[in-house]
């Protein structure tokens, strides 16, 4: 055996060989279960303002509690998970969730909702970095990676777009407490079988833990997305309330940049920040995700309330999106590998962006064709987007980073999903706002208009309690006034699209074997940077390439022979450490 397939055989079997596909599927279920419990509640929203009576801001809350708080904590557990182990920090998350799912189920008030919803987004946080940075390490070879990513990004589509239809099903059959009851179960189910199969794995343990750093990323990050959504539920951008949780998240984030970059041992390795390829794919994700839960949330309520579909019609009209998103993420390495990461992702916005703006032929009356051909671009392009952006960002980390590269990557995931919600609500908000403002020279008292320009659910509230003329005028005034809004916010999110889409000219043109930074070097033999071709003997002869690349990405020299020696352990940004 050659020093070559001495390297390659190592990394394999610290991946655990044939079994990394086993890892695969339970890595793919934690994930399903967490996607699941974003949406889920979606449809039960209606049942819920009915039952627990929350304000608007509560309901916002209810609403976001759960992917805000997990985004503030993916950097502390993602960490965390790198020094004391994955696995573990994973089961925990495991137990955590279920224990938050039964309080969430058994909520009688909205404060007790939101507080589980807060817990459950702990148990997220402790999951999510977990699942993706024991993919990392499982999966060394790029290709292989890049096939794991598109079933784990295709699994995170059909949770999330699963998630109302599974809700629908409970609410229009049970109550909305069983949107929650079904996490039981499965991790009844998955925690066993968790701790049983998945490998543990560990990155760089030198050094202490940064505790203080931890915290102040936790609390950063949730400053800014408080600021963010409470200015997504109509408070003044300039209120101390909403102004002071923006600056003071803002201002953590900085001093915690400032203290990973003296630190000899620091929790982030800022410096892949400053490669192209990985701030870009982190700026894509966010950018998909707003656009993404923004336009779900939105889609949803368009379905019940001006379409007046039921709960489960509304989860079966989401179906196309679910189908296409699979496709997507089924073929996204063959893609990948064919067109590269700058033209999938960038082509991928382009596409999304088209979607939108077919979505704004929709009016008051059913058009499902429209909505299916709509839904179907809208999941291919965006599955085909986040696909390529998590592929860059988690092949520029190195291996012994990988939790910390993951909880960046979901923090971003996370992030862009609470801010889709709180900005394109906002933009909803300010848009349909305004069309009930000269109802009051209608006939229809001011109390009312006041109290139906808070969403449109609540104005047909009002106006069954109204009731005669002025009941129908404050419904068809609304529901009018919710779709214009509803054209004007697909406007504005196709305006970020594109912008997505410029931005993804930073990434690379092709999916490059150079950037596979443990297993090329390991096939090198050398040590050579990244991108630097080691230089050639005469005596080189042809061998296999385990890395299998497409013949415009193969490198134009051999590698060479390496001697028989192991292989170089990684001290530089980089190289992943074997």
């Amino acid at each position: 055996m050659t020093g070559t397939s001495t390297a390659v055989a190592r990394l394999r079997a610290a991946a655990g060989g044939a079994n990394r596909w086993v890892v695969l599927v339970v890595l793919c279920l934690s994930l399903l279960l967490v996607a699941l419990d974003a949406t889920v509640l979606h449809v039960a929203v209606p049942a819920v303002t009915e039952d627990l009576r929350p304000s608007a801001v509560g309901l916002l809350w209810i609403v976001d509690a759960y992917p805000l708080v997990c985004a503030s904590l993916l950097i502390l557990f993602g960490t965390l998970g790198d020094r004391i182990g994955r696995r573990r920090v994973l089961l925990f998350g495991y137990a955590l969730f279920g224990v938050a799912s039964a309080l969430a189920a058994m909520a009688d008030t909205a404060a007790v909702l939101i507080a589980a919803r807060a817990l459950l987004g702990v148990g997220g946080a402790m999951i999510m970095p977990a699942t993706l940075s024991i993919l990392r390490q499982v999966f060394p070879d790029r290709r292989e990676r890049a096939m794991a990513i598109g079933i784990w990004t295709a699994v995170a589509a059909v949770g999330a777009a699963a998630g109302p239809v599974i809700g629908g099903f409970l609410v229009e059959h049970y109550w909305w407490g069983s949107v929650f009851l079904i996490n039981i179960p499965l991790m009844v189910m998955i925690l066993p079988i968790g701790r049983w199969l998945l490998p543990e794995s560990r990155g760089s343990d030198e050094g202490p833990w940064d505790v203080l750093g931890a915290l102040m990323a936790a609390a950063g990050v949730l400053g800014v997305v408080l600021g963010i959504k409470r200015a997504g539920g109509g408070e003044g951008v300039l209120d101390l309330a909403t102004l002071g949780p923006l600056l003071a998240g803002a201002a953590l984030l900085v001093l915690f940049a400032r203290r990973q970059k003296r630190r000899t041992h620091p929790l982030i390795d800022m410096t892949m920040f400053s490669r192209p390829a990985f701030t870009t794919a982190v700026g894509c994700i966010v950018l998909a995700m707003l656009a993404l839960v923004g336009l779900e949330l939105i889609a949803v309520q368009y379905l019940q309330l001006v379409l007046d579909l039921g709960p489960l019609e509304t989860g079966l009209r989401l179906l196309p999106l679910t189908f296409a998103a699979m496709a997507a993420g089924a073929t996204g390495s063959y893609t990948l590998s064919r067109v590269g990461p700058r033209r999938m992702v960038g082509w991928g916005f382009v596409l999304t962006a088209a979607s939108v703006l077919l979505l704004t032929l929709m009016g008051q009356h059913d058009r499902p064709v429209l909505l299916t051909v709509g839904f179907v671009l809208l999941g291919f392009g965006l599955q085909s987007t986040l696909f390529g952006a998590y592929e860059s960002m988690l092949s520029e980390a190195p291996a012994e980073r990988a939790g910390g590269a993951a909880a960046i990557g979901e923090t971003s995931y996370q992030l862009g999903a609470g801010l889709g919600i709180a900005l394109l609500g906002s933009v909803m908000n300010a848009a349909y706002a305004p069309g009930l403002s000269r109802l009051h020279d209608e006939g229809v008292p001011a109390a009312a208009g006041t109290a139906a320009s808070n969403s449109l659910g609540e104005a047909y509230q009002v106006a069954g309690q109204l009731g005669g003329p002025a009941g129908d005028l404050l419904r068809n005034t609304a529901r009018h006034a919710f779709v214009n809004g509803l054209h004007i916010t697909l406007m504005v999110s196709a305006g970020l699209l594109l912008l997505g889409a410029l931005a993804a000219l930073r990434l690379p043109r092709a999916m490059d074997c150079a950037s596979v930074k443990g297993v090329c070097e390991a096939e090198a033999g050398e040590t050579t940077g990244p991108g630097r071709a080691a230089p050639e003997r005469a005596d080189a002869g042809p061998r296999a390439d385990p890395v299998t690349l497409p013949p415009q990405n193969r490198p134009e020299r051999r590698l060479p022979r390496p001697a028989r020696r192991e292989p170089a352990e990684a001290t530089g940004s980089g190289r992943a450490a074997h």
